[in-house]
């Protein structure tokens, strides 16, 4: 909106409120104090003020580098877990398979019924136990890795860690 147009404007504002003489005074002071406030700017801000906020960018960038790094060793940590495990588990099974009639012994003692199922954790408690246990520990990566624990990750790790190595035990006793 062009200046004059502006004046304009403020002219017949002000002339609905005050009268004719009121509101050309009225307009002329507009226009100075716009002209007043043009030539002298506000102050630019404090050097102290900038370096603050600086440093406050500095911190949060450095936080948020820390948050990536641990959710980068918590994954590596989970995939370790996992390598862990299914190494363990290949190695316990070639174990146990030297022998062919073990396996039709190991067989034999599940019922038909149950190797027949759909879902075969469900029909046997102990398989549908650690089937449990397993998915709560891919819950609590999952929330390790998404940063949703609110605690201390390395406890965190550390907790997981002894929850899979009673996991293992448990699962290869039998």
């Amino acid at each position: 909106m062009a200046a004059n147009e502006k004046d304009e404007n403020l002219r017949e504002l002000f002339e609905k409120l005050f009268g004719a003489d009121e509101a050309e005074e009225a307009t002329e002071d507009i226009r100075k104090g716009e002209q007043i406030l043009d030539e002298h700017g506000a102050p630019g801000p404090d050097s102290e003020l900038i370096a603050d906020v600086k440093a406050e960018i500095s911190r949060a960038l450095a936080e948020r580098k820390s948050n990536a790094f641990r959710r980068a060793v918590y994954k590596v940590a989970a995939v370790a877990a996992a390598v862990i495990i299914a190494t363990a588990i290949s190695v316990k099974l070639s174990e146990r398979g030297n022998g062919e009639a073990e396996t039709v012994i190991g067989a034999s003692i599940i019922p038909a019924a149950i190797w027949e199922s759909e879902d075969i954790a469900v029909d046997d408690a102990e398989l549908g136990t650690f089937v449990g246990e397993i998915e709560e520990l891919e819950d609590d990566v999952l929330a390790l890795e998404l940063g949703e624990n609110g605690g201390n990750g390395y406890e965190a790790i550390e907790e997981l860690e002894v929850e899979l190595e009673e996991i293992e035990r448990v699962f290869w006793k039998g």
